[in-house]
């Protein structure tokens, strides 16, 4: 059951932050710095992730949580960013 909702969480997150990545559009130095905060976010989640999870007991499904929050971290500040920038 954790590595089901794990893995559907997962891919949801990676939908959100690809979709959102794609409509931001392609490089330049504005979306440069957007994509960097992104991936600043997403390193921190994962460090957070790395701190508060256990390494010994259920690793693999705290790991494929880990990655999910992560991914889901980046896209939900790529979508306010988004709505912030190119919607207003």
């Amino acid at each position: 059951m954790l590595i089901g909702s794990g893995f559907i969480l997962l891919i949801i997150a990676c939908i959100l932050a690809y979709a959102f990545y794609k409509k931001i559009g392609d490089e330049d130095e504005r979306t440069k710095q957007i994509s960097l905060n992104s991936a600043f976010i997403l390193l921190c989640v994962v460090i957070f992730c790395d701190i508060v999870f256990p390494k010994d007991y259920m690793w693999q499904v705290f790991f494929l949580f880990k990655y999910s929050f992560a991914i889901l971290a980046a896209g939900i500040y790529l979508a306010v960013r988004y709505q912030k920038d190119f919607l207003s």
